[in-house]
């Protein structure tokens, strides 16, 4: 007899978690296949994509490759993209993969399940602004993240020639005052310091100059006010221009035009504000929302199949009357968790247990000159408040602690031992 398939579309947070957990249970003892499907052949930490956009990270040392991974963690790996789903037939449809070239390296197929999960995370939400999608960056992935990589370098380059500048100072804008946006604002005057010393181009951090627009009243709207106060005057500090209660109503190439009228002339636009589950989630005839997250019940089942999962930020699952469960790392950590043994449970014909989100707080990272957050929130409290040298050995923590679930100790203990030596012997910055 056939034991049974687990199959897990996406390996983010959640989703690389999930293989892992089920991978040490049920399958190297062979109690069920466990197979991962991810159009990537590697996994980055989502959270870490800021840094990656600034080549302050060097994806080639710190992203896991899925192969190795499932090998040395008794899990399946295929290479790609889901296009469909028959739920009377158990059976996903996987889109074709094409090289560089466009050439076919493996067609379409099926792929049959008997549990599945569905764990895709999200992409930044334009709300159908007018020339987002075609000038400015996003960094949803580590592919968009590389992308602005370059085109940061070539515009600070180009600017080290009077004729090809398009204004007296390099000027990047960011829409989105959230974590990402206030952490890129962040991190680009430490790597335009860096790309000075090395003699990559002669502009340093007093000649560069950044725009944080943020529709909300303040920024980090979902954290607490002094939080978002502390980051807002580190933030000026650095000599990011902070724009608040501002939407933008248009994206032009070298500009954003605002809802007052307002024009603020830029070099490079990114997009950091909002989020949704990718818009193909609504064509698999399960029931989503308005954000296209798949709605789930609180054992994180869907709501019409219950042999269908969905965790992290394409899902949509209930907490309290009139809230669900935020989309942030911790809480598809937390997911992953709770799933792996409800699928245990699954199997040995035991009930599912209900999720139960606990916020243990929020940290910020300001590159190397700052973090700020709350530590050990609860709903009597607003938990911990941290900045400076602690808040940046916490924030750190959370990278650990991802690595903890997917790696294990050893070589979590591996990892951070190398990443120590490469300060020393590595560029600071990733140059190419």
């Amino acid at each position: 007899m056939a034991i049974p398939r687990i199959v897990i579309i996406g390996g983010g947070a959640g989703g690389l978690a999930l293989a892992t957990r089920l991978g040490h249970t049920v399958g190297k003892q062979k109690r069920a296949e466990v197979v991962l499907i991810d159009r990537n052949t590697t996994h980055v930490w989502k959270p870490l994509l800021h840094e990656l956009a600034t080549g302050v990270l060097n994806s080639s040392m710190d992203e896991v490759d899925y192969r190795g991974h499932s090998s040395a963690h008794y899990y399946r790996y295929q290479r790609g993209s889901l296009t469909g789903l028959d739920r009377e037939q158990r059976l996903l449809q996987l889109a074709p993969i094409y090289d560089e070239n466009g050439q076919e390296v493996l067609p379409a197929r099926e792929l049959s399940y008997d549990y599945l999960v569905i764990a895709l995370g999200s992409v930044s939400n334009d709300f159908g602004t007018p020339g987002v999608a075609e000038h400015c960056h996003f960094i949803d992935s580590p592919q968009q993240a590389k992308a602005f990589q370059r085109d940061m370098i070539n515009t600070f380059l180009r600017y080290t020639d009077p004729t090809l500048r398009q204004h007296t100072e390099l000027t990047i804008g960011i829409v989105g005052g959230g974590a990402t946006g206030v952490e890129l604002a962040a991190e680009l005057f430490d790597a335009s310091r860096m790309l000075n010393a090395y003699g990559v181009t002669s502009i340093d951090h007093q000649h560069i100059r950044v725009h944080l627009l943020e529709a909300a009243p303040r920024l980090l709207p979902a954290l607490s006010e002094r939080v978002s106060q502390t980051v807002k005057k580190e933030l000026e500090s650095l000599g990011v221009t902070v724009h608040t209660g501002t939407a933008i109503k248009e994206a032009q190439e070298y500009r954003l035009v605002t809802n007052d009228g307002e024009e603020i002339e830029t070099d490079i636009n990114v997009w950091a504000a909002g989020i949704k589950a990718p818009a193909f989630l609504t064509e698999l005839g399960l029931t989503t929302n308005k954000k296209n997250q798949i709605e789930v019940k609180r054992t994180l089942q869907s709501v019409d199949d219950e042999r269908i999962f969905a965790l992290g930020d394409c899902a949509s699952c209930p907490m309290g009357e009139d809230s669900s469960v935020p989309p942030r790392a911790q809480a598809a950590h937390q997911q992953a968790k709770r799933l792996a043994k409800n699928l245990l449970n699954q199997l040995d014909d035991k009930p599912l247990k209900e999720f139960s989100y606990r916020d243990h707080g929020s940290l910020v990272s300001l590159a190397r000159y700052d973090a700020v957050g709350n530590l050990m929130r609860s709903s009597a409290s607003r938990g911990l408040f941290l900045e400076g040298w602690l808040a940046r050995k916490a924030y750190a923590s959370l990278y650990r602690m991802h690595q903890l679930s997917i790696h294990g100790a050893p070589k979590t203990g591996l990892a951070w031992l190398v990443d120590k030596l490469n300060r020393y012997l590595k560029p600071h910055m990733k140059l190419h």
